[in-house]
């Protein structure tokens, strides 16, 4: 992973970030004129993680203007209705496709078993049988126990970028502004319930939160907290009154009735939080639900899709090191970020031994070392813009 960073950290440093808004932030499948619309059944249509949903929604937007009108077209589905703020609404993925829950978070977009009939591993197809309603699934973790293997009937993890998650608290909190790992397996696992007990901590009974059980920063932020192997959170994990595994908050977010408060931690895509804060528009109201469908609306220079949802949360160190580095809107994902923490975003796709790097071949052109996302100059200010850093050398 450092090595990852040593590739990016200079030419992610050197980004400018585009004027890239030009109409009220929209998502689910949109054409060049922002009109919703169902791709066709030869369309190339991806599902899952919310950390990542908005930068692919700007890779759709963008790709589908560099090739013909009769061309397949990439579109993605956001993990939530972005008009409603609906979870598991029923979505037509394509034309040709049964009406179905639309996989909310990494593992529902990658597992059938989890996300129904749009997870990848489900393999629907088309009423006619000519294509598969999902060609992809967006993924915030990487491979995971209980994820089919590499190889035949199998999956491809497909690296397209690199973000890092670190622990969020509100501006004013009890919590100290630095935890270690060790820390912060304490807290997940319940052993140590008050924030004085850490050095700089302030007297206040701890609230942690984590995201809904299909989030990829919800498994990758475990799974660093347990060196490797995800720890088992404890019963004082969102606890909340009246919170339950059917209402916990969305990831990278900060306006949920449950992340409120001095005591409240919550991890947090770095990535994210930097679009959010710095790139994207304010909401229409303090808890960044629809007005008539919309909830922000981005000027000139602002990203065209994703809200500023992160409310008051701040980020906070992780075993010394710093979440960025630079200063306001030029920061970035610091390089020198706790190892552990950081990690690589996925789009996931079905395995094939018919192309060298085992991606199927419809996808090469987008998804490929050779193909768009890894090599066009738009991508990687894309990329930028919605927080992340590329993998320049090292895609693929």
């Amino acid at each position: 992973m450092r090595t990852l960073f040593k590739l990016v950290a200079g030419a992610a440093a050197a980004a400018t970030v585009a004027a890239v808004a030009i109409a009220p932030a929209m998502a689910d499948p949109i054409n060049s004129k922002g009109k919703t619309v169902t791709p066709k059944e030869t369309d190339i249509v991806g599902v899952g993680s919310d950390t990542i949903q908005q930068v692919l929604d700007q890779f759709s937007l963008d790709y589908n203007a560099t090739i013909k009108a009769s061309a397949p077209h990439l579109y993605s589905w956001d993990a939530t209705n972005p008009t409603t703020a609906a979870v598991h609404d029923v979505i037509r993925s394509k034309t040709g496709c049964a009406k179905a829950p639309r996989p909310n978070g990494s593992t529902e977009g990658i597992l059938g078993s989890a996300g129904g009939p749009y997870g990848l591993t489900a393999n629907t197809q088309t009423k006619d049988h000519k294509n598969f309603c999902a060609d992809f699934a967006r993924s915030s973790r990487g491979r995971a126990a209980g994820d089919p293997p590499s190889g035949p009937g199998g999956i491809q993890f497909v690296p397209f970028a690199i973000d890092a998650v670190t622990y969020a608290t509100n501006a004013v909190t009890n919590a100290p502004a630095n935890l270690t790992t060790a820390d912060l397996a304490k807290i997940y696992t319940c052993q140590v319930r008050n924030w004085n007990k850490f050095k700089g901590g302030h007297s206040g009974t701890i609230n942690a939160q984590l995201p809904q059980t299909g989030s990829g920063t919800r498994k990758f932020f475990l799974t660093a907290l347990g060196n490797g192997t995800a720890i088992t959170p404890g019963p004082c994990v969102d606890s909340g009154k009246n919170e339950s595994p059917n209402n916990l908050p969305e990831e990278n977010e900060g306006v949920n009735k449950y992340l409120q408060g001095k005591n409240t931690v919550y991890p947090y895509s770095i990535g994210k939080f930097l679009a959010e804060s710095f790139h994207s528009a304010k909401c229409l109201n303090g808890l960044c639900t629809p007005v008539k469908g919309v909830v922000c609306k981005p000027k000139k220079g602002q990203n065209r899709f994703g809200c500023d949802t992160h409310g008051a949360m701040v980020l906070r160190s992780i075993n010394g090191t710093k979440p960025t580095s630079g200063k306001g809107a030029k920061q970035i994902i610091n390089s020198k970020f706790s190892p552990a923490f950081v990690r690589l975003v996925y789009v996931v796709v079905r395995w094939t031994k018919r192309t060298p790097d085992n991606l199927p071949k419809y996808l090469e052109g987008i998804f490929g070392p050779k193909g768009w996302v890894c090599t066009k100059k738009t991508a990687q200010t894309d990329l930028a813009n919605y927080g992340f850093l590329t993998l320049g050398k090292a895609c693929m």
